[in-house]
C-alpha cells in the first residue's frame, strides 16, 4: 500500500488546533511538505515547529481568517505558482440553536466561512494539480451530512451544501486524477466539543462529567475520538492508494450515526 506523500504539498486549513492540526502532523510525517493555514500568527508559528522534517520537508504558513472571504482571496494570490497537490477544507463549526431562531445572517457568515472559503481555495490551487496530474481535496465536515443533529441548525444547514458542492467537483475534476471527499467527525475531543459539553451543564445544571459520559453511552465504541483517529481517514484519502475513491463521505464516528 503506498502511503508516501514525499514530492507532495499540502495546505490544511484550520492547522492551529484539533482536528486540522493533528491532519497536519499525519501529512508531515507521511513525508508531505505542509502550508499551514488559520488566522493566529503565534500559533501557526508554533505548529510549524512540531511538524516532521525527517524527509527534508519544507514547511510554511498562511495567516488568513475564513470569517473574511476576500482577505483570504487576497492571500491566495501569492500561491499562483505553489505547486500545491492537496486541500484540506477544514473550518470551526457555527454556534449552535435552532434551525427556526437563528438569525438570517448567521447562515450568511457560515456559508461564507465554510463553502465560500473552500470554493475560493479550490480555484486557487485545483489548476496546480491538474498540471500535476495528481490531486486531493478533502472536506472536514461532520456526520450532520447524513443524520442532521439537534440543536445544530445553522451548522446542519450549511455542512450538507458543502457536501454537495464536494460531490458536484468530484464528478468535475475526476478526469483530471483529482478525487473530492468528505471526512465527516463524530464527537471528537476538540475544544468546540468541550465548549458543547460545559454549555449543556450549564443549562441542564448536571456536571460536564456526566453531559460526556451521557454521549459516550450513544456511540457504539463507547468513548469520543481523538483527532489524531480522524486525521488518520484524512490522510488515507490524500495517499496514492486511496487513488479510486473518490465522491464519498466517511464517518469517523465510532458508529454513531445510525443510517448507512
Amino acid at each position: 500500500m503506498d502511503l508516501n506523500l514525499t514530492g507532495k504539498t499540502a495546505v490544511v486549513c484550520g492547522s492551529t488546533q484539533g482536528i486540522g492540526k493533528a491532519s497536519a502532523l499525519e501529512l508531515a510525517a507521511l513525508g508531505a511538505n505542509i502550508v499551514l493555514v488559520a488566522r493566529n500568527e503565534e500559533k501557526l508559528k508554533t505548529t510549524l515547529t512540531e511538524l516532521d522534517q525527517s524527509s527534508g520537508q519544507q514547511h510554511s504558513y498562511l495567516v488568513a481568517d475564513f470569517a473574511k472571504p476576500s482577505s483570504l482571496k487576497s492571500s491566495l494570490e501569492g500561491m499562483v505558482n505553489t505547486p500545491v497537490h492537496i486541500l484540506i477544507n477544514n473550518t470551526g463549526g457555527p454556534p449552535g440553536g435552532l434551525a427556526i431562531e437563528a438569525d438570517p445572517e448567521a447562515f450568511r457568515a457560515a456559508f461564507n466561512s465554510h463553502l465560500i472559503c473552500n470554493q475560493l481555495l479550490a480555484q486557487a490551487l485545483v489548476p496546480a494539480m491538474k498540471s500535476a496530474g495528481y490531486g486531493r481535496i478533502v472536506n472536514v465536515i461532520s456526520t450532520s451530512v447524513k443524520q442532521p443533529l439537534n440543536g445544530l441548525g445553522v451548522s446542519n444547514t450549511i455542512r450538507g451544501a458543502v457536501a454537495n458542492w464536494s460531490k458536484t467537483l468530484a464528478n468535475e475534476l475526476g478526469p483530471f486524477g483529482i478525487t473530492v471527499n468528505n471526512v465527516l467527525p463524530g464527537a471528537t475531543h476538540t475544544g468546540r466539543l468541550q465548549s458543547i459539553f460545559e454549555t449543556k451543564a450549564e443549562k441542564t445544571g448536571q456536571s460536564v462529567d456526566e453531559v460526556k459520559s451521557a454521549m459516550e453511552k450513544t456511540i457504539p465504541l463507547g468513548r469520543v475520538a481523538q483527532p489524531e483517529e480522524v486525521a488518520n481517514a484524512v490522510a488515507f484519502l490524500c495517499t496514492p492508494a486511496a487513488s479510486y475513491i473518490n465522491g464519498i463521505n466517511v464517518p469517523v464516528d465510532g458508529g454513531r450515526t445510525s443510517c448507512l
